[in-house]
């Protein structure tokens, strides 16, 4: 019986040191939040740098009401945050070609919503451009939110049709 204790405590511990090192590998520093605008008269849609990637983020979250304000998603790259959305909106940024980590991250008070993290990863090309949404999806008892990849046409439409995400963490 002991032993089975043992194992069990030693199996928590390190599935707790993996889900530390995913974060750590994708997201930015705890405690990070951001002011974010939406700038209504920005649409555009930017190239790679050269010997760069750009990749887009677009938050999708559909036709809602926000009163009192949306829920704002950070955007964390390689282990440093790389921006946030608000309500429906999208940014974009120039990453180096190889392997890309990235995390989505709900910035909230409540503590239920703000633990909500989605990951995904993705090899940059040189050249190309890459293209994730992030979607929450939920009900009065279920909360499911997740970033995937995204067809370039049904990104470039949602583009066209948001606002840029201008984001700034905050002091």
């Amino acid at each position: 019986m002991k032993s089975a204790l043992v194992v069990m405590l030693l199996a928590a511990s390190a599935f707790a040191q993996n889900e530390s090192a995913v974060i750590a590998a994708a997201c930015g520093p705890k405690g990070v939040t951001f002011d974010v605008k939406r700038d209504e008269s920005q649409h555009t849609f930017a190239q790679p740098e050269p010997g760069k990637a750009r990749v887009y983020f677009v938050q999708d979250i559909g036709e809602v009401s926000c009163l009192g304000g949306c829920l704002t998603t950070k955007i964390g790259l390689d282990g440093a945050w790389a921006g946030a959305n608000q309500h429906n909106s999208y940014f974009s940024v120039s990453v180096e070609p190889g392997e890309h980590h990235v995390c989505a991250n709900q910035q909230s008070h409540v503590s239920r919503l703000s633990q909500l993290v989605a990951f995904a990863h993705f090899t940059a090309e040189e050249g190309k451009v890459y293209y994730f949404r992030t979607r929450a999806f939920g009900g009065n008892n279920q909360v499911l939110f997740e970033i995937d990849p995204v067809d370039s046409d049904q990104a470039k439409y949602l583009i066209a049709s948001y606002p840029l995400s201008v984001s700034h963490p905050k002091p």
